[in-house]
């Protein structure tokens, strides 16, 4: 009698027997074709969660899928250690933050053994040691040397909560990504990484990346923010109206749009402000404008349904064009980050532009209407400005034609129009402007003003300025022994920033913020390839043979920050000669949420189900088949306990079919009858179904289609007497019911391909079983085709040919042709496996 399914029994026993053999070590092998395979590494916050669950058997059944198909694979893990939340629960937990750090991997690394997941062990790597931050300092000094490193003083958002800085990117609707405390801007003077220097390329090279989803690229590019347009100088006037010498510049979409032009609008933040109303009656109403300003995020300040703040700073600019002077105001909605801080108002063409026109009561002179509109009509001969305001309810940013717009009325307006061509064209060879390119995208601010960080190695010399740590003096070593329970920092150590400079050798002070830990996940994925070399971040030979990441796993919040952080990083490597390739990651999965009860899991909302628990209850094997089987991967997966169940029971029934086929002796031989043909076909269209659909990435089909395999087997043995069952047939479908689910439930398949059906070698080493086509081949049916109620033909189709398929068989018929030509089809009715209804008219 075959014994109960009993995962605890063996799942532990493979784990280490699989540490044993070595079998997930990997070696460059040039003979065989690679597959990298890699799920976004995790903080090591404390116990996994479910996401984790789920991110990381979506990779594993990748990786061994591909294993098993002949690949050379790739997967490795690690860790990302340093930043914020290890330094504040630290502070919490009255502990250092290595201490918790290390502490947190170690309770990661066991649940991750625990699961099964096929790691190469070996190449771990955890961005807080030594061997991995020094490399981080290394790519630092080389951006440095590139150019591509800045220190500067600008507006930076605050965090008070984290007492640090924060890259625009992690500010999340007026709130830091981290803590969620309002963000405060302050004058500071910041690192920053180049990452502008390479925002074309960003850009135009999502165009290589078939296998990312459209939303993540339309993310990244929106991001990127690419605007094709001009710039255009006003001169600004002093107190008393008068031009000065002195010139702001401006970036436009729609030059042509510049007779328009009713008010100027300044940022808040802009260097200019506070000397333009200093000390005047319209200094007040500025700084209104300004703290509200400073207590929104550019996201909230820059959404159109949102009210605008505004005030007139009692000055004036010159338009180029006309030579008319435009008060100048502050407004909430114009963003230092974007453009230059300055705007050109044009409330006819900019529907936020119109909105605070009408609020604060400015003029709204129509200069490019649609050319068959009744204002068109009457004003395409006025060259000065005729109407200073419009009935309109919104602004109108489409094409048309210019009017009001002097030389240039009658001309065709709009983006890419003759007129715009033409301003564009008498402004630079006036000097007062230019065609240009904006973006978006931002320089990246990555000093942190925290302790548990990797340190920026740069000294600052009175006499030298800023000198950077010679290559020869790496890694500026983190000390352990700071206090951050009392508030310590570097900068309050002076053994740590007491130095020489390396340039003149008089006394200087080291650099005592922090590296943004986005620098150390923007390359982890090379450092797996080469995990121990000490002479480079990683070698060339490593990056040939493994570059890029075939296939990399994670949620879609990383969208923006650590996915053009990382594109940014490899274009860098490239121009160092370091790697041939230009993006890292060839094709991209983004997986959903894990759900109870309509919300996501979460310690803060008490809402989670410990992967541990359910392991301890129902086996690793169990929870790895649910994670896959209850949704695809894209979709958010509601949390059932029921589900988990289910499974239990499903590998119950495969552990006793394998069972009880291994263990039956006298069974038939000789060629199969037509109940065994029908199970090797089942075999076969399982073989097939399995092998596309994990490829799809549908793991839940891919499940459901091994079912019908066991449901057909158990149906044969259900069916046919013991001494007449086909030995080879029953025995076929036994082990490639266990060769399919190997990645999946990798402990049940080792142990019944090893111990039960006892077959030598790994499970997870056997070869993808071969898809026999002509066994698989379905039984063909006759379907006949009516039109308008009289059977036309009759098509011999597969027995499990899609309706779809059906539906156009049958319209393609040349009888059924015959006899709706010069008709409507309107309808067609497939009945599967019975009838093809067709009605025309």
């Amino acid at each position: 009698m075959v014994s109960k399914y009993d995962p605890h029994a063996f799942e532990e026993k493979w784990q280490s027997a699989w540490d044993a053999e070595g079998l997930h070590r990997v070696a460059e092998d040039p003979s065989k074709p690679k597959k990298y395979v890699l799920e976004m590494f995790p903080y090591p916050s404390g116990d996994i969660h479910m996401g984790h669950v789920r991110n990381y058997t979506i990779g594993d059944v990748v990786a061994r899928h591909a294993a098993m198909a002949g690949f050379n694979v790739l997967h490795p893990i690690g860790w990302d250690a340093f930043g914020l939340p290890a330094e504040n629960a630290a502070i919490k937990s009255d502990t250092h933050p290595a201490t918790w750090t290390y502490g947190n991997i170690e309770k990661q690394r066991a649940s991750f053994r625990r699961m099964g997941f096929s790691y190469d062990w070996d190449r771990a790597v955890v961005t807080c040691d030594e061997g991995y931050y020094r490399w981080g300092q290394w790519m630092f000094l080389k951006m440095w040397e590139r150019g591509l490193v800045e220190r500067r003083s600008s507006p930076v958002n605050w965090c008070p909560g984290c007492a640090t800085v924060l890259a625009n990117e992690q500010v999340i609707e007026g709130a830091c990504w981290r803590c969620k405390s309002r963000v405060e801007k302050r004058e500071l003077e910041q690192w920053y990484l180049k990452i502008t220097e390479y925002a074309d390329e960003l850009l135009d090279d999502l165009e290589k990346l078939p296998g990312w989803p459209e939303r993540v690229k339309a993310m990244q590019a929106n991001w990127i923010g690419r605007s094709e347009g001009a710039e255009v100088r006003f001169t600004l006037c002093d107190e008393r109206g008068e031009p000065t010498d002195e010139t702001i510049t401006v970036f436009t979409t729609r030059p042509d749009t510049l007779f328009g032009v009713t008010f100027f609008l300044l940022a808040p933040e802009h260097p200019l402000v506070d000397r333009l109303v200093s000390g005047t009656e319209y200094e007040s109403d500025v700084r209104r404008v300004q703290e509200i300003a400073a207590s929104e995020s550019a996201i909230d300040r820059a959404a159109s349904e949102r009210a605008k703040h505004g005030a007139p700073t009692g000055r004036h600019v010159v338009n180029p064009v006309n030579g008319e002077k435009v008060e100048i105001w502050v407004a909430d909605y114009v963003l230092m980050e974007y453009g230059t801080g300055a705007v050109m108002a044009v409330p006819c063409g900019d529907q936020r532009d119109f909105e605070f026109a009408r609020q604060y009561g400015l003029p709204i002179p129509p200069v490019v209407v649609p050319s068959d509109s009744p204002l068109a009509e009457r004003l395409r001969e006025v060259g000065d400005r005729e109407v200073t305001d419009v009935e309109w309810d919104e602004a109108y940013s489409g094409p048309g034609i210019m009017v009001q717009s002097g030389e240039f009325t009658g001309m065709p307006g709009g983006k890419a129009s003759a007129g715009m061509h033409c301003v564009v064209n008498w402004l630079t060879e006036r000097g007062l402007g230019g065609e240009t390119v904006s973006y978006r995208l931002r320089d990246w601010l990555i000093s942190r003003q925290r302790y548990w960080g990797n340190p920026i190695p740069a000294v600052h010399c009175e006499r030298c300025g800023l000198v950077p740590v010679p290559e020869a003096e790496l890694p500026v070593v983190l000390p352990m022994d700071i206090d951050i329970t009392k508030g310590e920092t570097l900068a309050d150590r002076p053994e740590f920033y007491e130095t020489t400079c390396p340039s003149c050798g008089g006394a200087a002070r080291r650099e005592t913020d922090t590296m943004d830990t986005f620098t150390d996940s923007s390359w982890y994925y090379f450092r797996y390839m080469d995990a121990h070399d000490e002479a480079a971040p990683f070698s060339r030979a490593a990056s040939d043979y493994w570059a890029p990441v075939d296939q990399y796993i994670g949620g879609i919040e990383h969208a923006i920050l650590h996915l053009l952080y990382s594109r940014f990083f490899t274009k860098v490597f490239r121009d160092l000669g370091m790697t041939a390739v230009d993006e890292p990651f060839r094709n991209l999965l983004t997986q959903g949420m894990v759900r109870l009860e309509g919300a996501t899991m979460s310690k803060s909302k008490g809402n989670v189900v410990a992967p541990e628990d359910m392991i301890d209850r129902y086996g690793a094997d169990a929870l790895r088949v649910y994670i896959l089987f209850m949704a695809p991967p894209e979709k958010d997966l509601d949390w059932s306990y029921e589900g988990l169940e289910g499974m239990y029971r499903f590998l119950g029934r495969v552990w006793r079919l394998v069972g009880e086929v291994s263990a039956e002796k006298p069974v038939a031989s000789g060629d199969p009858d037509a109940a065994a043909t029908r199970l090797r076909r089942e075999t076969h269209r399982a073989i097939r179904r399995v092998g596309e659909d994990i490829e799809r990435f549908q793991f839940n089909t891919a499940l459901s289609a091994v079912m019908e395999l066991v449901n057909a087997a158990n149906d044969y043995r259900r069916d046919v007497a013991a001494g007449q069952r086909h030995a080879g047939v029953q025995r076929e479908a036994a082990r490639t019911v266990t060769l399919l689910m190997a990645p999946y439930a990798p402990h049940l398949a080792e142990e019944l391909w090893r111990e039960v059906l006892g077959e030598r070698g790994s499970v997870h080493s056997q070869a993808w079983p071969e898809y026999d086509a002509e066994a698989a081949k379905a039984e063909e049916l006759e379907i006949p085709v009516q039109v308008n109620g009289k059977v036309r033909d009759r098509l011999i189709v597969a027995a499990d040919i899609e309706p779809a398929e059906l539906e156009r068989l049958a319209l393609e018929s040349q009888k059924v042709r015959a006899h709706v030509a010069d008709k409507e089809v309107r309808k067609v009715v497939v009945v599967p496996g019975k009838l093809v209804s067709v009605v025309a008219g």
